[in-house]
């Protein structure tokens, strides 16, 4: 059995065999998911698991080179927000490198989330609570 914080083999695959540059979508509860797309549905109920404890595991087994948020999560869900931007500061810290965000009008990141490897569903129900990460290198 894996050690490591993720255990889900669907979401661990996805993180495994990521590219430079390519894109997963980590977002709450309601955003459309294409049908293009793989999705990974971990939400189970309201709440659980939450936006944030995903990203955390999340980001434990990906390197982060940059992240697109839109720009509506500032005024519509400043709690996120917050949290988020804190995590990513934390991220660069752990990582070594920085991490350059992105901000996009809603409808624009719906359209960048076609162009993803998966899209990570969480419980979270809270809005704009979504962000998409694209896979750097460690070296």
């Amino acid at each position: 059995m894996k050690k490591t914080a993720l255990l889900n083999a669907q979401l661990s695959h996805c993180i495994a065999t990521l590219g430079h540059t390519d894109g997963i979508t980590i977002c709450d509860a309601g955003l459309p998911i294409p049908e293009t797309v793989e999705r990974i549905d971990l939400a189970l109920t309201v709440g659980v698991p939450s936006f944030l404890q995903t990203f955390n595991v999340v980001v434990t087994e990906m390197f982060v080179e940059r992240a697109v948020i839109a720009e509506e999560i500032k005024s519509k869900n400043p709690e996120i927000y917050t949290a988020l931007l804190s995590r990513l500061q934390q991220l660069e810290s752990q990582q070594g490198n920085q991490i350059h965000i992105q901000y996009v009008a809603h409808e624009i990141f719906k359209e960048l989330t076609h162009s993803n490897k998966a899209i990570v569903r969480t419980g979270e129900c809270s809005p704009y609570a979504n962000v998409i990460l694209y896979s750097g290198v460690p070296f």
